[in-house]
């Protein structure tokens, strides 16, 4: 098992009073107990509170230049960030995730409803094409569809992950996989398409297989995680499997003679992981954490130039950067466009914000600028944000509100 920390810094451009991080970096910070608003942990299910950080303020007496260049970027990233519209997808209960099929034209939403929603385009608007509401019996926490756009995934608090089969506009609930001891996290579809991964409150995380039956398998159960395991998403084009957890870390896993392996442990967050997103070439990983930093994980092959210690023939994962003192609370969710390279998250601030790698910084030590936050982008807390596959700067997101909102993003000239 190889363990990786932040071995290399990164470097950012920030707003006044946010700070970037790296190894070996001293910032003041001041405790804070983050939380539901006001919910406990049952109250909430499957969040937890626990204490964060927070990145304490510039000094008194900062130069007026820095408070004016502040305000400029503000003003820039105003209209960055474009709502397009907005449904009541999961009304009196929370909208925990949303996946976009492979084509963009649908969006699959989840809720504590127990339900899964199909949205849709008529003309301008929005609507619901489908609801899907025989196969769970308590909260849908993650929806994830097949590569090939014809199945869907539903992943439950009833500690099951139903398989949906679409028929043009209807879904039929053909398999019911069951096996985790208790609520289901998250599931995802590797890129082929034959392998399926879920994740649980039982600190597990199964490999099933998929044959031409459409039969599913267990082929393997991971028990890396010391906690509660909250997301996995697969390498856009390798069997590479990554997890986050309650336990602080993220796991990336492989196939070893017939069985699946833990290749890499990353460490360097100090509380709860919440989401992952790997970026469109998969040679770095982003995560995102309850002590309210995203930090880049990049993969250094054996033998690599920038002389990167590997173990064996596996490759070694070191943070380059880490995006520290832009979310005032946890931070649910992170996004990264396959297609624009444009980096999204969901807050438990209400806000979105996204971010965008400068072109002309070093690769080992990536600069990234706020190009667009939106304050209150929702009335409660953000879940998730999804761009969609096709085109560009079209995000959607939810919200504890119950609401999907779909937004359009435009890199903000001068920025």
């Amino acid at each position: 098992m190889l363990s990786a920390g932040c071995g290399l810094g990164g470097r950012l451009q920030l707003p006044e009073g946010s700070a970037a991080t790296s190894a070996g970096a001293s910032v003041p910070r001041t405790s804070w107990a983050s939380g539901r608003k006001g919910l406990n942990p049952t109250a909430a299910e499957g969040r937890r509170g626990v204490a964060g950080v927070c990145v304490g303020a510039p000094a008194v007496g900062a130069a007026d230049s820095a408070w004016l260049l502040h305000t400029l970027r503000q003003a820039a990233m105003k209209d960055s960030l474009v709502l397009l519209g907005r449904v009541p997808a999961h009304p009196d209960s929370r909208c925990w995730f949303l996946a976009w099929n492979p084509a963009g034209t649908l969006l699959a939403s989840c809720g504590g409803d127990r339900r899964v929603r199909i949205w849709g385009t008529e003309g301008d608007s929005w609507i619901c094409k489908s609801v899907l509401s025989e196969g769970h019996q308590r909260t849908v926490r993650k929806v994830a569809w097949s590569p090939c756009g014809n199945y869907l995934a539903s992943a439950s608090f009833d500690a099951t992950t139903c398989i949906w089969k679409k028929n043009q506009d209807d879904f039929e609930c053909v398999t019911t996989l069951e096996g985790h001891e208790n609520e289901v996290k998250s599931v995802a579809w590797a890129p082929s398409g034959n392998l399926l991964a879920t994740c649980s409150r039982d600190k597990s995380v199964w490999v099933w297989e998929v044959d031409e039956e459409d039969e599913y398998e267990c082929v393997s159960v991971l028990n890396s995680h010391t906690q509660d395991v909250k997301h996995v998403v697969w390498h856009p084009n390798q069997e590479l499997l990554a997890s986050a957890s309650y336990d602080d870390t993220v796991k990336l896993y492989r196939e070893e003679e017939d069985d699946w392996v833990c290749c890499a442990t990353l460490e360097g967050h100090e509380s709860t992981v919440w989401s992952l997103a790997f970026d469109p070439s998969g040679q770095r990983l982003a995560s995102c954490s309850d002590d309210r930093t995203v930090r880049i994980w990049r993969q250094y092959p054996p033998g690599n130039e920038q002389g990167v210690a590997c173990s064996g023939s596996d490759p070694s994962w070191k943070c380059i950067c880490t995006l520290s003192g832009f979310h005032s609370r946890t931070i649910y969710d992170v996004a990264w466009c396959q297609l624009t390279g444009a980096l999204a998250t969901a807050c438990g601030d209400d806000a979105i914000r996204v971010f965008e790698e400068d072109p002309s910084s070093d690769p080992q030590q990536p600069t990234f600028s706020l190009t667009a936050h939106l304050p209150q982008a929702h009335s409660q807390d953000v879940n998730c944000v999804a761009w969609n596959p096709k085109e560009p700067g079209l995000l959607a997101s939810c919200s504890d509100d119950g609401e999907v909102a779909f937004w359009k993003y435009q890199r903000p000239e001068g920025l």
